[in-house]
């Protein structure tokens, strides 16, 4: 497995090595999973990776390849789940019933998708209220969705993986960046951003996914490929949202003291509706492009939501 994060990451110590050790228990020892020391390609690379065989296994962003994934943004937009679990558990089920069938993972044989928690704006000596106080500031995106959240809300986006952050923080080059609550202490911004703009659902997502070479997976014996599905989509989904949801509370007691959290208001919140409306609009005409319905995927996406937030 190629791995593009630190393995003290969430991704890392509390999706993909717990699924390993799952994965070698379910197969009574057959199959152990090697999470290489260093990457073999920058996170962009990560799909292609897995596609062509260089690897078995990895992850990545699938925003990291804009114009590449079409569907899967739809687990991206504004004010969809307060929780990581609900979304990803959601997600993977929209993805087997609805989005697998476009075949935009070809080449792989897709073990999960999920999402972080829900994602917030941070800034450093920028206020986020107003809304328009934010017009014209730099902020760090991750792909399509974050990128036109950016353009919406009226700042300027600077696309860069995660692992950049610090360093574009601390250069002055952003004013800001769209992070789940997490990511603010593991990435060590703790100093660089002291305020944040909240919203029900959170202001947006980033969706990940987690493959296998498919030629390798079709290698294997029917037990093993059993022993793999039994560990993988919904119920590693699921882990993988728990995980999450886990790693955001811990964030929150680092910077709850040091970060000045502010609720978006309610005429605050019609004004974000209104400012991101292009952004369903557009999505929904990328997704008629390829044959599918955006309002009726939409509306099963946030029904599933709803359904795993009241387990």
């Amino acid at each position: 497995m190629s791995n593009w994060l630190p393995p003290s990451h969430p991704i890392v110590k509390d999706m993909m090595v717990p699924w390993a050790e799952q994965l070698k228990e379910a197969s009574n020892g057959r199959i152990e999973v090697q999470i290489l020391d260093a990457p073999l390609g920058p996170p962009p690379a990560h799909f292609d990776l897995a596609a062509n065989g260089a690897v078995d296994l990895t992850f990545g962003v699938h925003g990291y390849t804009p114009g590449r994934f079409t569907l899967t943004e739809i687990a991206e937009m504004p004010f969809l789940a307060d929780t990581s679990e609900a979304l990803s558990v959601a997600f993977w089920r929209l993805y087997e019933s609805d989005l697998a069938e476009a075949g935009e993972h070809r080449g792989t044989k897709v073990l999960g998708v999920f999402g972080h928690g829900p994602g917030l704006l941070f800034t450093k000596g920028k206020p986020v209220e107003p809304l328009s106080a934010l017009s014209g500031a730099k902020v760090r995106v991750a792909g399509n969705i974050t990128n036109k959240l950016a353009e919406a809300m009226g700042m300027v986006s600077i696309q860069a993986p995660s692992p950049q952050s610090y360093e574009i923080l601390s250069g002055g080059i952003a004013d800001g960046i769209f992070f789940p609550v997490e990511s603010v202490p593991f990435f060590k911004l703790e100093s660089l951003v002291d305020t944040a703009l909240r919203v029900p659902g959170g202001l947006y997502n980033v969706s990940f996914f987690f493959v296998m070479n498919q030629a390798k997976f079709d290698s294997l014996s029917d037990e093993d490929k059993a022993a793999i599905e039994k560990v993988s989509g919904e119920a590693f989904s699921r882990m993988a949202g728990q995980a999450w949801d886990a790693a955001d509370a811990a964030g929150m007691k680092v910077i709850a003291d040091t970060v000045t959290f502010h609720d978006a208001t309610e005429a605050e919140m019609a004004e974000l509706e209104e400012k991101t409306k292009p952004m369903f609009d557009d999505l929904a005409a990328a997704y008629k492009a390829k044959g599918a319905d955006f309002d009726a995927m939409l509306a099963k996406l946030k029904q599933e939501i709803a359904t795993v937030a009241a387990e």
